[in-house]
């Protein structure tokens, strides 16, 4: 009130001057503001001896906590490893035939089933050499005297080429035998005889020879039947199949391209079994085994652990980096998990040691940092913490804290929603 008052007292004085005496105006102007700072500076000391002692910061206005100590615990040692995802099988996929395509079924990320049709070529040409293996087979079947599913026949003797023969063979002997008995009765010439002989002996060739080339023809029967079996899968060739179910990596074919015996179409991977190759510190050596569960841990599912075992043990350690690597089978029904993740690793093994555990909701979490607030005379003091693994235990999740924190010392946790801060005073 006595600011304002002479604020006003100010303007009025001012406007009460004539114009005409600009000078001495302006003098008693100046006055006028002397005085004014001159009250101002007063009554701010006045307000600031005026003020009460009690202004103080109120002691009672303190955080109400609940702290527990930190403990120390014996558990089992579990061996963190880390390292990556490969597929089961990555296979190219080559084409066994030349032809041009005529069309992609599949492309990148698509699953595919096991005998699934992912390209084909053209296959006129290929169809045409199958007919001609079927008419070569059917050829030679006819000259053996067989039907088109008969075997081979296993008796040459059976096959009428032979039995023609022998039927020759059996009347050029009879005719020798009765020139044989003529001559010796000296009914016929010797010439007579020698005729029927060379017959005889003619007939028995050809006999000969008819068994001969009833082998022969089973022979090429054989090689007929693989030949036209061999045209039949060049037909069947020209669908390239999937090998396994799996997924499409990489499409390295396209459209309209000549294919040659041997290009590569698709890269494909097998996705419902992925294996964990991880590298765990040589002192862990003599504590993991074969067939014991691993714990797999990937940030694309932070919230989720991924089990399989452990089927494969490198039996040396790499020099550089003081690590051997070792291999767990994951299954990936789902197919969540994808060749390349990164992946954090658990293993079980027989080693305890003492550590320092903390209830987990004790801990805070900001920007790749983790602290707790220490309980220090009845103030807080937030103390940055490297923890460890996490163990479920029927009071809840206890987090191991490697270093930053000692056993016995009590750690703040406060009620939802309240705001601990490095200093401030609590109670309990």
């Amino acid at each position: 009130m006595g600011l304002a008052v002479q604020w006003e007292a100010a303007r009025m004085r001012g406007h009460a001057l004539t114009s005409n005496n600009g000078k001495w105006k302006r003098t008693r102007e100046t006055h006028s503001i002397l005085a004014l700072i001159v009250g101002v500076g007063l009554t701010l000391t006045g307000c600031s001896k005026s003020a009460p002692s009690g202004s103080r910061v109120n002691a009672s206005a303190t955080i109400h906590i609940q702290s527990v100590a930190a403990q120390e615990e014996t558990l089992p040692r579990r061996v963190e490893a880390v390292g990556s995802l490969f597929a089961l099988d990555e296979s190219t996929i080559s084409s066994q035939v030349e032809g041009p395509v005529t069309q992609i079924a599949v492309d990148v990320g698509d699953v595919v089933e096991e005998r699934q049709v992912m390209v084909s070529i053209d296959p006129t040409e290929l169809q045409f050499a199958m007919e001609n293996q079927r008419a070569a087979v059917r050829q030679v079947r006819a000259q053996l005297g067989i039907g088109p599913d008969d075997p081979p026949p296993s008796d040459p003797s059976k096959v009428a080429l032979v039995q023609r023969a022998a039927a020759d063979l059996f009347d050029a002997k009879q005719k020798f035998d009765r020139a044989q008995a003529l001559f010796q009765a000296q009914l016929i010439s010797p010439e007579d005889r020698d005729a029927a002989s060379a017959r005889y002996d003619n007939a028995r060739a050809s006999h000969d020879l008819a068994i001969q080339q009833v082998d022969q023809l089973a022979g090429q029967l054989q090689s007929s039947e693989a030949m036209r079996r061999l045209a039949e899968k060049k037909v069947a060739d020209a669908s390239i199949r999937a090998p396994f179910n799996g997924a499409v990596k990489e499409r390295k074919v396209n459209l309209g391209e000549y294919l040659k015996v041997q290009s590569p179409v698709m890269v494909l991977v097998r996705m419902d079994q992925l294996r964990a190759r991880l590298e765990v510190p040589e002192k862990w050596a003599g504590a993991v085994h074969t067939g014991a569960t691993v714990d797999i841990h990937v940030g694309a599912f932070p919230d989720e652990v991924f089990q399989g075992k452990l089927t494969r043990i490198n039996p040396s350690v790499n020099s550089d980096s003081r690590s051997f690597e070792v291999e767990a089978m994951i299954p990936n029904p789902k197919s969540k998990l994808k060749p390349g993740f990164f992946v954090q690793g658990s293993l079980p093994s027989n080693v305890e040691e003492k550590v320092v555990t903390i209830p987990q909701d004790a801990v805070k979490y900001v920007f790749g940092t983790y602290s707790v607030f220490v309980v220090n005379g009845g103030r807080l003091a937030e103390r940055t913490i490297k923890p460890g693994a996490q163990n479920q235990t029927p009071q809840g999740v206890r987090v191991e804290v490697i270093e930053g924190l000692r056993a016995g010392e009590r750690i703040a946790m406060a009620p939802a929603g309240t705001n601990l801060y490095d200093g401030a005073p609590v109670h309990e």
